[in-house]
């Protein structure tokens, strides 16, 4: 029996739910070993007998959290997708201002029809078995952990920053260039791909595990930069962490 899955869109772009389809040869390949049963990306099927759930976005609504729940239900295992979905992402910008004038601000006059929580990730709410940060998420490495899964081996983020890429790549140091970027604390997996393409890292992936904030330091102290300077930026991607301290 083929394993069956399922694609759930929360808040967010779903971005990286078109990061999978922009798979060519390398989709079709995977569904010949999986049965997708739900995707409304790709097809009008609403199967509910999944056993492997992908959840893109994050959780901004009571009615999010309900469902999320009712997918965590069914799912033996739940894979939490994209920066939104695994750190709460930009949506957690948000949670810095009261909700009501959050309703104010986009919707106006017609406010009161809609609802809205401090964002969170999918982790807050239910448990998650594995998480693919980014924004969007580099779909190889979903095609990894696909794999993975498929053959009951275990799967690993990088646990290391994306300076390491960042230098195999030959990139000169954004700060070097008078820059700012987050690369020294944010967990690697994209290939430095931001800053290799002249620009810098928003970190995306999430704080790499127990990352070196005494280097970080020396690094801002260098460069006439403070820690207020680098959380500000921070925030951008990783607000929850912030506002759930």
């Amino acid at each position: 029996m083929k394993p069956k899955l399922g694609f759930f869109d929360f808040t967010g772009c779903e971005g990286c739910q078109l990061e999978v389809l922009n798979f060519e040869t390398e989709l079709v390949e995977l569904i010949q070993h999986v049965d997708i049963v739900n995707f409304r990306e790709a097809i009008s099927e609403r199967g509910q007998d999944y056993e492997i759930a992908f959840i893109d976005g994050a959780i901004t609504t009571q009615s999010d959290i309900d469902r999320i729940k009712k997918i965590r239900e069914q799912a033996k295992i739940l894979v939490a997708m994209g920066a939104c979905a695994c750190l709460g992402g930009i949506n957690c910008l948000k949670n810095f201002r009261p909700m009501e004038e959050n309703l104010r601000i986009v919707y106006g006059d017609c406010a009161k029809y809609y609802n809205t929580i401090p964002a969170r990730p999918v982790s807050a709410v239910v448990p998650v078995e594995y998480e693919l940060p980014g924004c969007p998420i580099n779909r190889y490495e979903f095609l990894k952990l696909a794999k993975a899964l498929l053959l009951g081996k275990k799967f690993e983020l990088p646990n290391y920053p994306v300076c390491v890429e960042c230098k195999k790549a030959g990139n000169v140091c954004v700060f070097e260039k008078g820059g700012f970027c987050l690369g020294p604390i944010t967990r690697a997996g994209c290939n430095a791909i931001c800053i290799s393409n002249g620009r810098h890292c928003w970190g995306c992936r999430g704080l790499v595990d127990d990352p070196n904030t005494d280097s970080e330091k020396e690094i801002l102290q260098k460069y006439g930069l403070t820690v207020d300077d680098i959380l500000k930026q921070y925030r951008l991607f990783n607000g929850y962490m912030e506002v759930s301290k």
